[in-house]
């Protein structure tokens, strides 16, 4: 378990969780389901984004922020996991109380874990692995959401399946060392992530939220197209992300370009 965990690690700072070594500066992940705990990361994220951007605080929605911020947390769960599952070949079993946190006030959020099970992901059955705890760590949290916020379950699961989108991108655009472990005539890191981000957004809670797009067959490279919005274009000057329904066709695919280029 804790290979598979170190290996997602090598893929950057975004998918690693590291051993908790008892330290008081750690706080239990439950905390992070208390509705006060989640506003007070929300105000963080808006006092933040009002000092990067030089907006009147008020100018910033607290709904949009909400929606952002619960992306972050969404992406520091999942990746891990998807990395794991991807170029380890085991998924972590978690539940918030085998994990800690650090509130910091900017970059991925410190994570820690303690006892963990696994999922073997032998013969590679995308399904079966998302099927395999992908999901259950993010939904509490996306409930508190919900319930907080009042942010619609639609967004909020496009905001779950674009935190995977990313993550697959970012595995399959990390360079050779960080995934140079999988054995020969197995499916690329890319292929095999994005196998198992498909087979997650089969599954009922994730259904219809997104697509994937391979747009050079001859690639191994796939994009998230979601089919909702994080909010973050209600931020002025916020713009919408590449990922986003509502980003226009022209510019997705110049971004794609740009990307298949490198």
């Amino acid at each position: 378990m804790t290979e598979a965990l170190t290996a997602a690690a090598r893929l950057g700072p975004y998918f690693a969780w590291t051993p908790w070594d008892g330290s008081a500066r750690w706080r239990p992940f439950r905390e992070l389901l208390d509705p006060r705990v989640v506003a007070e990361r929300v105000e963080l994220g808006r006092d933040t984004l009002a000092r990067m951007s030089g907006l009147d605080r008020g100018a910033i929605g607290e709904r949009a922020v909400a929606s952002i911020t619960f992306l972050g947390l969404a992406s520091r769960l999942l990746s891990p996991l998807l990395g794991a599952a991807t170029i380890g070949g085991a998924i972590p079993r978690a539940d918030p109380g085998q994990l800690w946190w650090q509130p910091v006030t900017g970059g991925p959020l410190p994570i820690a874990y303690r006892d963990l099970t696994a999922e073997p992901c032998a013969g590679w059955e995308p399904r079966r692995i998302a099927e395999a705890g992908l999901l259950d760590l993010v939904e509490p949290l996306l409930t508190v959401f919900r319930e907080r916020y009042s942010l619609s379950p639609q967004v909020l699961w496009g905001n779950v399946a674009s935190a995977l989108g990313g993550a697959a991108g970012m595995i399959a655009d990390a360079p050779s060392p960080a995934t140079g472990m999988i054995a020969d005539g197995q499916p690329s890191p890319a292929a095999r992530s994005a196998a198992i981000v498909e087979a997650a957004l089969d599954l009922a809670p994730l259904r219809r939220s997104a697509d994937l797009v391979r747009p050079d067959p001859r690639r191994d490279r796939w994009f998230l197209v979601r089919r909702n919005c994080c909010l973050y274009y209600r931020i002025p000057g916020g713009g919408t992300c590449g990922d986003c329904v509502l980003t226009p066709e022209a510019e997705r695919h110049r971004t794609w370009r740009a990307v298949l280029s490198r």
